[in-house]
């Protein structure tokens, strides 16, 4: 899919919302990650309206939307004008979307065991989610 038509796709998504019960969401994965799924799952459990698109490319995806290098994961999301990177809980998006500060969006780097759609029984590891501006800067939104 060209990066055009991925930019048009999410155009709903990525568009500030007022006062719906579930916001949309759209999730660029490719096509064979679990962990993937696992989150879609994740935050239509917190009462979001999910739309999954699987691409063959992320890494154009992550550029496109401005997601700093050291900020990646394997998926990338838009809900309300906000970039959401990874496993990040649906109550930190919630969140975001009840304060509205003003970032580019939310990440979890890598793919902690124990964030949503990384569980493996009880196991957790702590993890931070970070917010980010388009400069690429940072800060610490939230730790688990």
């Amino acid at each position: 899919m060209a990066l055009a038509a991925l930019l048009a796709i999410s155009a709903a998504a990525s568009a500030p919302r007022a006062q719906q019960a579930a916001p949309g969401v759209a999730v660029y994965k490719t096509a064979s990650c679990g962990c993937c799924s696992q989150w879609v799952k994740h935050m239509q459990t917190h009462g979001f309206d999910v739309k999954a698109v699987d691409v063959a490319d992320i890494g154009r995806v992550k550029a496109a939307y401005g997601v700093p290098p050291e900020l990646g994961s394997c998926h990338t999301a838009l809900v309300g004008g906000y970039v959401v990177e990874g496993h990040v809980p649906g109550d930190a998006v919630q969140r975001l979307l009840r304060e509205r500060p003003q970032v580019a969006g939310l990440a979890v780097p890598g793919m902690p065991v124990g964030s949503p759609g990384m569980e493996v029984g009880d196991r957790r590891e702590p993890y931070v989610i970070f917010s980010f501006d388009r400069a690429g800067d940072r800060a610490v939104f939230d730790r688990r």
